[in-house]
């Protein structure tokens, strides 16, 4: 497998997540599919996903808009638009992502939700913008490694951004795939769809918040020790913070699940890295964290 096939897999998890709520919110939605290149494996697994919620699709509107290079892309997806139901309305563009904000005006995506994945493509003002029309709006973006991502995602109005590197085993270029959304809900769904894909596809994570570039590998149980580290880091740069606040840390700021950081705590309190308050009982929400004075056994994690 490559590092294609892995986002077809998240696109489909997170299309899943995203379609039922997107039509028991509203009556109409958007899907927007944009490929620099003219690889339309991805739209073709988006379009098989919609035709499986063809029942909840009665009485709703939905627009999937597809852009990629290559004239013969409607001849490509014409046999998954062929099972499409009636209130599904497909417009293939030819051209480039950077053709998505006009598209999107002449779709009438503004204000209803929206979900847009951007495959190629810098993280353009104009672009991200036109995406943050939607209500709710949630976007997954492709790119290389090292641009300003989070803070373009976090300007155009996503108060939620998490990131993470794609590193092909073979050697091959890695991707960075950033989310930015505002649902607590969606990005929960595509943490835990991160670590559910195959596992054997030859693709491991990278964080881009790790100074060391530590590769992960793909597990429903990843490995916590850079999680720890991160956690701890976060309690000597910031200071005491709760349980909720250090869920929400790993969540946006890290690779890992909100509930990872759970299993990176217990670990921290054990090894004595951290101290609790109060000292017993469950470690909820409302418990505060802080890291341990220096010298203290085990403060190293």
């Amino acid at each position: 497998m490559s590092t294609d096939a892995v986002l077809r897999e998240l696109l489909v998890r997170q299309l899943d997540h995203w379609l039922p709520g997107a039509l028991h919110r509203s009556r109409r939605a958007t899907l927007a599919l944009a490929y620099a290149g003219n690889d339309s494996g991805g739209a073709e697994a988006a379009l098989r996903v919609v035709a499986e919620f063809a029942d909840r699709l009665r009485g709703r509107r939905l627009t999937v808009l597809v852009l990629a290079g290559g004239a013969e892309l409607p001849a490509r997806l014409g046999a998954a638009e062929a099972a499409l139901p009636a209130d599904v309305a497909v417009h293939v563009v030819p051209g480039h992502p950077d053709r998505l904000p006009v598209a999107l005006k002449a779709a009438g995506a503004a204000g209803a939700p929206l979900l847009a994945v951007v495959d190629g493509a810098d993280p353009d003002p104009a672009l991200l913008a036109a995406v943050a029309g939607g209500r709710p709006a949630e976007l997954l973006l492709v790119t290389a490694p090292g641009g300003p991502v989070r803070p373009a995602l976090t300007a155009a109005g996503f108060p939620l951004v998490t990131e993470v590197e794609l590193v092909p085993a073979d050697g091959g270029p890695a991707r960075l795939l950033a989310y930015g959304t505002g649902s607590d809900k969606g990005l929960e769904a595509l943490k835990d769809a991160l670590w559910a894909v195959d596992e054997y596809a030859g693709v491991r994570y990278r964080d881009p918040a790790d100074p060391a570039g530590r590769l992960l590998d793909i597990s429903l149980a990843p490995d916590p020790g850079p999680l720890r580290r991160e956690l701890l880091a976060e309690l000597t740069r910031s200071g005491p913070r709760t349980v909720t606040e250090l869920r929400r840390f790993a969540a946006t700021s890290t690779v890992y699940r909100a509930a990872d950081a759970n299993r990176a705590l217990t670990s921290l309190l054990a090894s004595g890295a951290v101290t609790r308050e109060p000292e017993h009982g469950r470690l909820g929400g409302d418990v505060v964290v802080s890291a341990a004075p220096p010298g203290a056994a085990g403060s190293s994690a």
